[in-house]
């Protein structure tokens, strides 16, 4: 069954409290928070001061995915406004290794996410050492854009790694995810489902949530 993470930036801020509250209720697994940075990604979203606020509303893990520059920073603000998960972007990060040892030494787990036009090749040297790998399927800084087809190779590609080395770590996708197109992420090797607008824009949001998170595929490689 798939690991359902709504994506709050897609929520309604203005209901910030009411929205936490339904995803408490639902079948949800994780909150997953997308912070950026105007830098790294065109559009900047919140930092940890929301995501505290948020942590105080839930005890289900929160998964937050730095599109940020210089993560190293502010990895102990994040820790301290109560991240369970931290995903960095290898592309935003010159020290990848040392970055990651930071997160888990803060007693997070550690993710890394690759964009769309990154090799799934360029994790090697990474992938014993996280725990989570964010497989952008949109270019990211913005909401509402359309799953890239050729994501699902990449999600076949990355599960040949892990499952060949024998590593526990989880896929994670992230962009352009649907009720229609769910089967075949699923089926393609993905563990988690990143979902924005088709939650929060669902007439029945816990409704949806139970829709995706019943996915039951046989993983083709």
């Amino acid at each position: 069954m798939a690991i359902v993470a709504p994506s709050l930036l897609a929520s309604n801020f203005l209901r910030l409290e009411e929205e936490c509250k339904m995803l408490n209720e639902s079948e949800a697994d994780w909150f997953h928070l997308d912070v950026m940075d105007g830098r790294f990604v065109p559009n900047i979203s919140y930092g940890p001061m929301i995501i505290e606020f948020i942590r105080k509303t839930t005890t289900k893990p929160c998964d937050v995915h730095l599109m940020i520059l210089e993560p190293e920073k502010f990895a102990e603000e994040f820790k301290k406004a109560g991240a369970d998960h931290v995903t960095v972007h290898i592309e935003a990060c010159p020290n990848l290794h040392r970055n990651i040892q930071q997160i888990k030494s803060l007693g997070m787990q550690a993710g890394v996410a690759i964009n769309p036009h990154t090799p799934v090749t360029s994790l090697i040297d990474v992938l014993q050492d996280v725990d989570i790998v964010l497989l952008m399927s949109v270019n990211p800084g913005y909401g509402a854009q359309k799953f890239i087809p050729h994501s699902l190779s990449k999600i076949r590609e990355l599960r040949k790694l892990i499952d060949n080395w024998n590593l526990p770590v989880l896929i994670e996708v992230d962009g352009g995810v649907t009720l229609e197109n769910a089967k075949d992420i699923m089926a393609a090797g993905a563990d988690v489902l990143v979902a924005g607008n088709t939650v929060f824009q669902s007439k029945d949001p816990k409704a949806t949530i139970i829709q995706l998170r019943s996915i039951e595929t046989t993983k083709s490689l």
